[in-house]
């Protein structure tokens, strides 16, 4: 699939993290643009790109992934606040791939991310 897609996995539970709400932002001087919502499905990923190849277009990026939500919903019991609430991930796009993928691991203690093939 060409564009931004991602992939989120339930490190706790030990499977895709399915209903996880992310927010997509365009990064640009001091501000920022929202340009999509989406929520995961059932194998933690997107139908559809969060970004099409078509809209992608050099710069900054923010991905903004509501993990507490996710784990709140499952019935994990969350320190008040949640030392892990939203998950925010910065990333740039250059323009010479077709194709960014960004996995994200998560508990609700940490995560890891990394830019998947």
């Amino acid at each position: 699939m060409k564009g931004l897609t991602t992939h989120i996995l339930d490190l706790t539970h030990g499977q895709p993290a399915s209903g996880v709400d992310i927010e997509l932002y365009r990064l640009e001087g001091a501000g920022k643009h929202l340009l999509h919502t989406a929520a995961t499905n059932t194998d933690g990923r997107l139908d559809n790109p969060l970004l099409p190849f078509d809209n992608m277009r050099t710069g900054e990026y923010e991905l903004l992934f509501y993990i507490g939500d996710y784990f709140r919903k499952k019935g994990v019991p969350l320190s008040n606040p949640a030392f892990l609430d939203k998950v925010s991930v910065r990333i740039g796009l250059d323009g010479r791939s077709p194709r960014y993928h960004v996995p994200l691991l998560i508990s609700p203690w940490g995560y890891q991310v990394y830019r998947g093939s």
